[in-house]
């Protein structure tokens, strides 16, 4: 059994100033059942600190799916994925605009868009920035997930209103060769600079239960700390048939668990949007009022090539648990 005895101390005296160590942060995810009370309680004070009692809720569309030449592990849009997803280079209008307004009528905070692939024409950057520029009509705050831009397409999104881009770390620098060698993790962390840069905000995580250690968890955490990102989805592995990961053991992915690197990543990056993403569903299922104690921020129906819980379910579940849906907007 790991010595927690240190780890009790610190949380009791917490300082945010001082920063966590690698040995430290790994204890954390060691910490006994009897230690997770104090490990909450310490992500919860920090939690209302910087984010009060609300919870931003996102809509994702997915605007270009399938077809990616990447060969990402996880995902059910790769090379070498064989899962029965629908693929299409274009969303439809209607698609794209009717979840745009059901941002605007449901007071969510966000509209996420993702399309796969990893490079774009300035053609298909452009037409992506006139879709933007329609949907910015309503003030709406949009994040696109979307591959290595270059300089030029980048700025053509931001002149089109583009809020924000997610670029997701996905793991560690040394495991992730483990789960994509098309490309590499230092041109995920450059992009990414890039962007920065240009003035957007950034949006970047990273997915548990591929097979990584805690060791690679804290190390991916201590990355996206030294990024400090305006939000960090954190995904925990739903498997999906047709990929690479269709048959990894998840059993490691108890509720304790993922809870202990929710904590983890409120203590490290507490200023943050901390979004408990894919999986909440299926891990958290029962627990959501210690979940948002953590967490200030979720996805509501459904994910790129997964489903998940209804608009209408999530913003009952978040005022049943005791917190509030709030337009991320307004809080200027």
């Amino acid at each position: 059994m790991p010595d927690t005895s240190m780890i009790h101390t610190l949380l009791a005296d917490w300082d945010e100033e001082r920063s966590l160590s690698r040995e430290e942060a790994v204890k954390i995810l060691d910490l006994p059942k009897e230690e997770m009370e104090d490990l909450i309680s310490c992500a919860y004070a920090l939690r209302t600190k910087y984010k009060g009692k609300k919870v931003s809720v996102q809509l994702l569309t997915n605007v270009r799916s399938g077809n990616c030449s990447q060969n990402c592990a996880y995902c059910a849009q790769s090379c070498e994925s064989h899962a029965p997803i629908e693929k299409y280079r274009r969303v439809s209008d209607e698609k794209l605009y009717g979840d745009n307004d059901l941002v605007d009528e449901k007071n969510l905070a966000r509209h996420c868009i993702g399309l796969s692939g990893i490079k774009f024409t300035d053609a298909e950057i452009e037409d992506l920035a006139e879709r933007i520029r329609i949907m910015k009509k309503k003030n709406t705050q949009i994040c696109c997930s979307i591959g290595f831009l270059t300089e030029k397409q980048a700025k053509m999104l931001k002149e089109a209103g583009l809020d924000r881009i997610n670029h997701n770390l996905n793991s560690s620098r040394s495991f992730y060769p483990e789960i994509c060698s098309t490309h590499t993790y230092d041109q995920r962390v450059n992009n990414i600079k890039m962007l920065q840069g240009l003035g957007f905000e950034i949006c970047s995580g990273g997915i548990i239960g591929m097979g990584e250690s805690k060791a690679d968890v804290v190390d991916m955490l201590m990355d996206l700390k030294a990024i400090s990102p305006e939000s960090v989805p954190i995904n925990f592995l739903l498997p999906i048939p047709g990929t690479r990961l269709a048959d990894r053991d998840i059993s490691g992915l108890t509720p304790e668990y993922c809870m202990k690197v929710l904590c983890l990543a409120r203590l490290m990056i507490p200023k943050s949007d901390i979004r408990c993403a894919a999986g909440r569903e299926v891990y958290f299922k029962g627990i959501e009022p210690e979940l948002f104690k953590v967490v200030d921020s979720i996805f509501a129906s459904g994910y790129l090539t997964a489903g998940g819980q209804g608009i209408d379910d999530t913003m009952k579940m978040i005022r049943d648990a005791g917190f509030t849906g709030e337009i991320e907007s307004t809080d200027e």
